[in-house]
């Protein structure tokens, strides 16, 4: 399997996805003009590779400075799908990274970590 590379625009993050270091990040902004479009994509990446991976560590950087409601919607369904992976034995950490004096991104943060059950969600700052 390949892996899924994004580049990133004004309006768009970087992703990037290795199918065989298991270690994958989102990065930069998120208010693409169709979020739909955008992420529809790396969501039928992430299946395909979910399906083929299993009893495996799984890790997922995120480090977004803005993302619209759109993205907020599509970063739950995100998580959602990685809920459902580490509820089947896949081990499933997300490193939300967010800059110190950032607290709408730390409050996200808490909230998307609330509204999971099996990933280990860890909320990192950064200077």
């Amino acid at each position: 399997m390949e892996e899924f590379i994004v580049v990133e625009t004004k309006s768009s993050p970087r992703i990037a996805f290795n199918p065989l270091t298991h270690c994958h990040e989102i990065t930069g902004e998120s208010y693409p003009e169709n979020c739909s479009k955008f992420y529809g994509p790396m969501f039928e990446w992430l299946e395909t590779y979910l399906g083929n991976v299993s009893s495996v560590r799984l890790e997922l950087s995120i480090d977004i400075l803005y993302f619209n409601s759109s993205s907020s919607k599509v970063f739950m369904d995100l998580f959602d799908l990685l809920d459902d992976a580490a509820s089947l034995n896949t081990d499933v950490v997300v490193n939300w990274r967010y800059h110190e004096d950032n607290e709408l991104a730390l409050e996200c943060g808490e909230e998307f970590m609330e509204d999971v059950q099996n990933i280990h969600f860890n909320l990192v700052s950064y200077q």
